[in-house]
């Protein structure tokens, strides 16, 4: 499944679509400082517990680094994956 970018001043997600439209999708805004807030994680019901939830997070994650940029994840389930992943430390805003 390939994780899919949009973005514009303020706002942002990471999305996997299939023929049917969106399956999974995390979003976030920007603040002052270069820092993402990762505010909404969601994926279809009949498509939960297969890792694309996770997925999106590490996308994240490598887009973050790739761009000097550090994360809050104010959504329940990311907070949880950072909780879980040491490896995403270096990005998690403090």
């Amino acid at each position: 499944m390939e994780i899919k970018h949009k973005e514009n001043n303020q706002r942002g997600m990471f999305y996997i679509e299939n023929n049917k439209g969106l399956i999974a999708e995390l979003t976030y805004y920007k603040n002052s400082g270069n820092i993402l807030t990762i505010d909404h994680t969601e994926v279809k019901r009949e498509l939960e517990n297969q890792g694309i939830g996770s997925s999106l997070v590490e996308r994240s994650v490598e887009y973050a680094r790739e761009n000097n940029l550090k994360i809050d994840p104010l959504c329940p389930f990311a907070e949880v994956k950072f909780d879980e992943n040491e490896s995403y430390q270096d990005v998690r805003a403090s």
